[in-house]
Order: C-alpha cells, then sequence, then structure tokens
C-alpha cells in the first residue's frame, strides 16, 4: 500500500545498517522494506563493525568511526542516502556522524534504544518495554521485522513440503535461547519437549520446529533426543530455512519466552501465540509479554491447548509511515 500525500519524484535511497547479525539486520531490513511498501526506495544494506581499541569504546565516543572499520565491513562513504536505517550499537557511530557528513541530506532513523541522548537522532524506535521517552521516540511493541502476509504465503509454497497437507492442528515451535539475564537449561528443554508431544499426542496435530543460534549445546541435545522424533520439520541450522514457512502454515505458535523478535514476528500472523517458560528473571521482557498480552496475542502456555483470535500486529508498518511522515515534514521544510 502506498502513502498518499508528498511522494518524493525518485525513489529514495535507504541504508539499513547493523553489524549483520541476522537478529539485528532483520530489524533495520523490517523496517527498510516497510518504507518500500509506501513509497519506491533503492535498499542497500550495509554491514559495519568496529576495530580494536574502538570497539570497546561507548558508541557515542567513537573518534573518526569510518577509519575504525573491519576490513571485512562495508565502506560507509557518499553517495550518501536519504535515509539510514540503523540498529544496534556496531551502527550507532556512524548513525550520529552521517548528517554532518552528508551536510544534512540524510534523515537518521535509530532502532532499539541506542543508549545515547534520543536528540542526536531524527527518529528513534525502541521497543516500548525499555521505556525510553522523547520527542523524536516512536516506542513500539516489539522489534521491526520483515513478516508480511505475502512472504510467508510464498514461503509456504516454495517450501520442498507441503505443509499444508500436514495433520491439523499444525504447531509451529520457535525455540530461542540464551539471553542476557535468560536460558534453557536441560532440565526445562525436556519439560518443554515432554508438554509440546504430550500435546501432539491429544490432537494428533504435527509439530513444527525450529531451534536458534542461541539455544545451548545441553538444551539442543534434549530437544534433538525426545523432541525431534515427534516432529515432521525439526530444523537445527541446515538445508532450507523454514521459518517464515513454518509461520504460515502453522495454526498455533509457541514461542520461548526469551525472544522478543520471533513473537513479535508470530504476532503478525494473527495466530495464537503460546509462551513457552524459560529459566532466568524475565525483567523488562515481562512487561514486552504483558503488551502482547493486553493486545490479545500471547498467553503462557499452561499446558492445555486455547484457540483465539486477534488483529495482526503490524509495528513495522506504523513505525514505517511515522517515519515518512516525519521525512515527508523535513523535506517540505528544506
Amino acid at each position: 500500500m502506498r502513502s498518499v500525500g508528498y511522494q518524493p519524484a525518485e525513489a529514495l535511497t535507504v541504508w539499513a545498517v547493523s553489524d549483520g547479525r541476522a537478529g539485528i539486520e532483520n530489524q533495520a531490513l523490517g523496517l527498510a522494506e516497510a518504507l518500500g511498501r509506501r513509497t519506491p526506495i533503492k535498499l542497500i544494506t550495509k554491514r559495519v563493525n568496529l576495530r580494536t581499541p574502538w570497539s570497546w569504546m561507548p558508541p557515542g565516543f567513537v573518534p573518526a568511526p569510518r577509519n575504525a572499520l573491519t576490513l571485512d565491513s562495508d565502506a560507509i562513504e557518499p553517495s550518501w542516502p536519504d535515509i539510514f536505517v540503523g540498529c544496534g550499537r556496531a551502527s550507532i557511530p556512524f548513525a550520529l556522524g552521517i548528517r554532518e557528513w552528508s551536510r544534512g541530506k540524510t534523515f537518521v532513523v535509530q532502532l532499539q534504544d541506542p543508549r545515547v541522548n534520543p536528540r542526536e537522532f531524527d527518529v528513534v524506535i525502541p521497543p516500548i518495554h525499555d521505556g525510553l521517552e522523547g520527542q523524536n521516540v516512536l516506542p513500539i511493541v516489539g522489534a521491526c521485522h520483515r513478516v508480511t502476509p505475502e512472504k510467508v504465503d510464498e514461503a509456504v509454497l516454495s517450501y520442498p513440503a507441503a505443509l499444508e497437507d500436514m495433520a491439523s492442528p499444525r504447531f509451529a515451535v520457535l525455540v530461542g535461547g540464551k539471553s542476557k539475564r535468560q536460558d534453557i537449561s536441560a532440565k526445562r528443554a525436556r519439560a518443554i519437549a515432554d508438554s509440546l508431544v504430550t500435546l501432539q499426542r491429544e490432537t494428533g496435530g504435527t509439530l513444527l520446529v525450529t531451534l536458534s543460534r542461541r539455544t545451548g549445546d545441553a538444551a539442543r541435545m534434549i530437544f534433538r533426543t525426545w523432541l525431534a522424533p515427534h516432529c515432521a520439520i525439526f530444523y537445527e541450522g541446515e538445508g532450507v530455512n523454514p521459518y517464515f514457512a513454518l509461520l504460515g502454515a502453522a495454526d498455533h505458535i509457541f514461542v520461548t519466552a526469551d525472544s522478543v523478535n520471533m513473537a513479535t514476528e508470530a504476532a503478525a500472523t494473527a495466530k495464537p501465540i503460546h509462551i513457552l517458560a524459560v529459566d532466568g528473571q524475565a525483567g523488562k521482557l515481562a512487561r514486552f509479554h504483558q503488551s502482547l498480552a493486553r493486545r490479545g496475542c500471547a498467553r503462557p502456555f499452561i499446558g492445555r491447548l486455547e484457540t483465539w483470535s486477534y488483529p495482526p500486529l503490524l509495528e513495522t508498518d506504523r513505525a514505517a509511515a511515522a517515519v515518512l511522515t516525519a521525512w515527508t515534514a523535513r523535506a517540505k521544510a528544506r
């Protein structure tokens, strides 16, 4: 859907800048692609990392970051983009510098909480559970992402196995792992596996499981031993990634409680999300799960299957609309 009103004469050049890690890069790409659904863009992905000792410095205090890039980083050089979308710590020194380098041409959008004064950017888009506030701050539920109905439908159709022919209800299980405060122990993994196998036996449904890079070795072994034999798909990183296809084919989605990204992506499908408990302290993630619950997206999984409905959570599209509105206001004022 294109936005009405002001449209640029030429496609906007948009940089999506991160350190290249999938969970970080996909947030920047998600917002950039959402901009492209509203106005023509030329999207360029930039992966950047700083050499030591510059990488040890607070990102707001890195002198001449363009001269401190690692050899495998993409160059941060002219011609400058119309919109810079940064995500993650590695992008921040470049987000802080690009308005000066571009002589004010580039509109700078920073995702997540940059832990730098938000006024240093044009727009900051943090998760609402971080509690960041400011005139140019747009908090969203969860994180920006790349999930759209078109992408998941295409993924289902192109996946090598006929997912929609598998027995219903189909359960997509998205397993995360270690984070700052949480993890999945072997004991917890066994409890998750047992509860899902019981559910599959009671319903006659199909288990479609994908593990994360963050899934620890001990938990991975437990899932491989006790859960994988009962799954139609058990993905550990080899072969075609089924992630989008699982979101499209599932009737229910199970997500471990450590992951903001996966839960937000699941909520874009409007399918019931069942949160699987993990070990450790939830901290700010408790507020995130409360936000999902208030919107009817997710409930804790307590061993029995519940079904409900809710409107899809489209926070990435809302953020893209706000960014284009702010960019348009500045373009008209210049």
